[in-house]
């Protein structure tokens, strides 16, 4: 389906790619996620993920599971 009454200017730079009988969306979010390692935005590209969110500030007591520790290291 399109969008009724939606215009798009799309420059002399843009490739358009067909998508008829495909499903095609702009890109996923990932609305959980440890964020362990920066290999994690490599392998979240390559599977249509353009958008990591994450939440806390480190290990909670009682368990070694890490979230998000902010720092220069921090994805």
């Amino acid at each position: 389906d399109v969008q009724p009454g939606v215009d798009i200017v799309i420059g002399p730079g843009t490739e358009a790619i067909a998508g008829e009988g495909k499903i095609v969306t702009a890109g996923g979010i990932e609305a959980h996620i440890h964020f362990i390692c920066p290999q994690q935005i490599e392998e979240a590209l390559y599977s249509g993920i353009t958008t990591m969110m994450g939440g806390g500030t480190g290990p909670a007591a009682g368990t070694t599971a890490t979230t998000c520790t902010p720092g220069p290291w921090h994805i």
